[in-house]
């Protein structure tokens, strides 16, 4: 087994398994750097597949963009190997043939870990850290927080003080667990901070905040309906001011062939679909019945329900996220965008579901916390809640520090679960890529027209579940999806008049779910195929290219005369 799915593994050992991969497999895979991180990483992207110059419809995975959840790198890495497994032994899980036929022909492109500055500083030193690790804002000369290793044993986690206007108290029942203070409580009492030092201390603590020390989030730095500080928090300075954004942005753009579109995060046991902006009854209905058909799969086979970005996941109502990877992927590039909240903590802990799901990120109560701590120490090994520590702080005095560690266990599952993580999600990833429009051409017939030449009539047709234009929102873009067939005459054969005709578009065999009611079976006549004629003079070799921006090429070659 490799490392990825023991482990959560660092930038090393992740650049050393995807060149692994490149090394092991070179008819199959490309290692590409599509920038450079803000402390000089490569942001890799692995492309998987035959022939991966060929333009034809594919699917991008990424992972890791919040520093934190590791974990999405370790499913983005477990998607590629179970995709290399697919095209060397011609089958994966219990997919049939003809699925695992059409998902060896999408190109795949996949990037396991967007913030590689972020995720190394996780993992080496405990720090949390949104998105990455830096802070390009220009601060006054006020206190703030910088997190750090106070005690000197290499990690920065949390830190306690004993305070008579504390917020929290020690659990009688789990010593390592604190609890809100309540009005019964007796203490002591403690305010609790960032393992870390104060900037500009004059004697006052100031309030921790979670982007303190880090400003930007990538998850706000993206250019759909992207808003600036206050009214969105980590946004940046500007649309993809930052270089691991902005090279997703770019890389993407000039790939309009990506039509579905994995955003790996941790933690919730959930996916997250478009809209993020409105409610349902505003979203197209037929991509709305493509996203009921992929919570279909990913229920059954990924293990997560899947909400509504808007309706379910708004931290407060009526105020969407700004700047969001995945309404920009489905916005603007018109991809099956949407997210996966890796780990199911919330079933572990026991917790009851509130009116939406971001509910159960806040209404977490004391028995859900003394259950989290039994559950950690009889099964995760105690990796969250550790011993406090005493320790002098320079500014503060006496402090503890330790006490919990988010990075294993709540962040992300436990080590022993990785797998099985990644094999589920691979499993309910898969089917949506094998949705992919399937675009094939033949020749009906060549006719005489006149003394010398001939009408040569041709019929493309698209055999995939997804029409070609992808979205039906999609078709509103500026992105081109029509579908066109050139012809070109070779070996002295000429073509007389239009050497190009446009089909517009050919719509694909699925429905989603819940499109039409399944007592009213009818088809929608022939909308998957459509033919074109072109007449030519002489004898020689026709060859027939048939090409759209979201579905590559396919051609034939027909001999005349």
């Amino acid at each position: 087994m490799l490392p990825h799915r023991e482990k959560y593994v660092t930038y090393s050992e992740l650049t050393d398994i995807l060149r692994g991969f490149q090394t092991a497999n070179p008819e199959l895979v490309s290692l590409e750097s599509i920038g450079k991180s803000g402390e000089g990483r490569d942001l890799w992207v692995l492309v998987i597949g035959k022939d991966r110059d060929r333009k034809r419809p594919a699917a991008w995975v990424d992972g890791n963009m919040h520093a934190t959840e590791v974990c999405g790198s370790s499913v983005a890495l477990g998607i590629a190997e179970d995709l290399l497994t697919l095209h060397r032994t011609g089958k994966i899980f219990d997919l049939p043939p003809h699925v695992c036929d059409q998902l060896r022909e999408v190109l795949f492109y996949i990037m396991p870990r967007m913030s590689p500055d972020g995720a190394e500083t996780v993992l080496t030193q405990g720090r949390y850290v949104r998105s990455v690790p830096r802070d390009s804002r220009h601060h006054a000369p006020t206190p703030r927080w910088i997190a750090g290793d106070v005690d000197g044993d290499g990690l920065a986690l949390v830190m306690r003080k004993e305070d008579p206007t504390g917020e929290f108290v020690t659990s009688s029942v789990e010593p390592n667990v604190l609890l809100p203070r309540t009005l019964e409580s007796v203490g002591p009492f403690y305010k609790v901070y960032p393992e870390g030092f104060i900037e500009n201390f004059e004697g006052v603590v100031p309030d921790p905040f979670y982007l303190s020390d880090n400003d930007a989030d990538l998850n706000r730095n993206f250019p759909y309906a992207w808003m600036p500080e206050p009214e969105q928090a980590g946004a940046g300075r500007y649309p993809t001011s930052e270089p691991e954004s902005r090279a997703v942005v770019e890389y993407t753009q000039a790939r309009p062939h990506i039509f579905a579109w994995l955003n790996l995060h941790t933690f919730g046991g959930v996916y997250i679909r478009p809209l993020g902006t409105a409610a349902d009854n505003k979203m197209d209905s037929r991509d709305l019945a493509l996203f009921h058909q992929i919570a279909e799969w990913g229920e059954k086979y990924g293990g997560y329900p899947t909400v509504s970005g808007y309706e379910e996941f708004t931290y407060e109502p009526d105020k969407p996220l700004h700047g969001d990877l995945t309404e920009f992927a489905y916005h603007q590039l018109g991809a099956i965008a949407y997210v996966c909240e890796l780990w199911d903590l919330f079933t572990v802990i026991g917790a009851k579901k509130g009116k939406k799901f971001v509910d159960y990120y806040s209404h977490v109560t004391v028995d859900d916390l003394h259950r989290f701590a039994k559950w950690d120490r009889e099964v995760n090994h105690g990796r969250v809640f550790l011993p406090w520590r005493k320790t002098s702080h320079p500014q503060l005095g006496e402090v503890e520090v330790g006490g919990f560690d988010m990075r294993v266990g709540m962040s992300n599952p436990p080590l022993e679960a990785i797998d099985a993580t990644c094999t589920r999600q691979s499993q309910a990833f898969l089917r949506v890529a094998a949705m992919a429009p399937r675009v094939s051409v033949r020749h009906v017939a060549t006719k005489p027209v006149a003394s010398g030449a001939h009408e040569v009539e041709i019929e493309a047709s698209n055999t995939g579940y997804l029409p070609t234009f992808v979205l039906s929102s999609a078709k509103k873009l500026s992105l081109d999806a029509r579908i066109f067939v050139e012809v070109t005459g070779e070996r002295g054969l000429e073509v007389i008049g239009d050497k190009r005709v446009c089909l517009e578009h050919l719509d694909g065999w699925g429905r989603g779910l819940f499109d039409q009611s399944i007592f009213l079976v009818r088809s929608r006549g022939s909308v998957s195929s459509k033919r074109a004629r072109f007449v030519v003079k002489g004898a020689g070799a026709l060859v027939v290219r048939v090409h759209g921006q979201r579905t590559g090429e396919v051609s034939a070659v027909i001999e005349i005369g």
